[in-house]
C-alpha cells in the first residue's frame, strides 16, 4: 500500500471507494485525523443529502465522526475554499454530486493542495456510479476497499438494496440515502438486481 502522507508538494488526488460497509468514510477519518496531527489545515465537507448519522458531521458506520460544513451542490464547496487558507480538502459521500466536483477537485489539486474523496464506485445495480470512476482516472492514488459479503462471507465488492427484504429492481431509483435498513454488501456471486 502506498504511503499517502508522502503527497506531492504539486497537490495529489486521492480516492477512496468500495461498497457499502467496506470503510470509507472511516478510511478519510483516519486521514483527515493525521493531516490534523502534521498541524495541516483540513477543509471536510459531506452532501446535505447524508443525514443518516449525523447532520453536520461526516461519520462511520462504525460511529467516527469529524467536523465538517454541509453542503447542497460542488458550487458551495469551490465558494467555500475560495475563501480559506488551507492545506487538504476532504470530500465524503462525493457519489452524490455531480461532474463540476471533478473540476473542483483537479483545480483545487494544481493549485498544491491535497484532496482526499470517498465514496461509492457503483450503484445498486453494480454499474460505475457517477463521478467516481472519472476521479479514480485522474486521482494519484487510488484505494479500493472491499466489505465482507453479507451472504457467503467472501470479498464484497458490491451494494446490495434491499426493498421489503428483496432484491431492488433495476428500474428503481439510483440514489436513495440508507444503511442496513436498505442495504448490504455482497460478492459478485451473491449481488442481485431484478429485471
Amino acid at each position: 500500500m502506498v504511503d499517502i502522507t508522502e503527497y506531492s508538494k504539486w497537490g495529489s488526488i486521492e480516492v477512496i471507494v468500495g461498497p457499502m460497509y467496506a470503510g470509507k468514510t472511516e478510511e478519510l477519518i483516519r486521514r483527515v485525523n493525521r493531516a490534523q496531527i502534521a498541524d495541516l489545515k483540513v477543509l471536510v465537507f459531506k452532501p446535505v443529502i447524508d443525514s443518516r448519522y449525523s447532520k453536520d458531521k461526516v461519520t462511520s458506520h462504525n460511529g467516527k465522526q469529524i467536523e465538517c460544513q454541509v453542503v447542497e451542490n460542488p458550487q458551495e464547496i469551490l465558494d467555500y475554499i475560495a475563501k480559506e487558507d488551507f492545506d487538504v480538502l476532504a470530500i465524503d459521500e462525493v457519489q452524490f454530486f455531480g461532474e463540476e466536483i471533478i473540476n473542483i477537485c483537479q483545480e483545487t489539486a494544481d493549485k498544491g493542495k491535497r484532496v482526499i474523496v470517498s465514496g461509492l464506485d457503483m450503484d445498486f445495480r453494480g454499474e460505475p456510479f457517477s463521478v467516481a470512476p472519472n476521479l479514480m482516472a485522474v486521482g494519484e492514488y487510488v484505494t479500493k476497499l472491499t466489505a465482507i459479503c453479507k451472504v457467503c462471507k467472501m470479498p464484497a465488492t458490491r451494494t446490495q438494496r434491499l426493498v421489503d427484504g428483496r432484491p431492488a429492481r433495476y428500474t428503481d431509483p439510483i440514489i436513495m440515502v440508507g444503511a442496513k435498513e436498505s442495504y448490504e454488501a455482497r460478492c459478485r456471486k451473491c449481488h442481485e438486481v431484478v429485471e
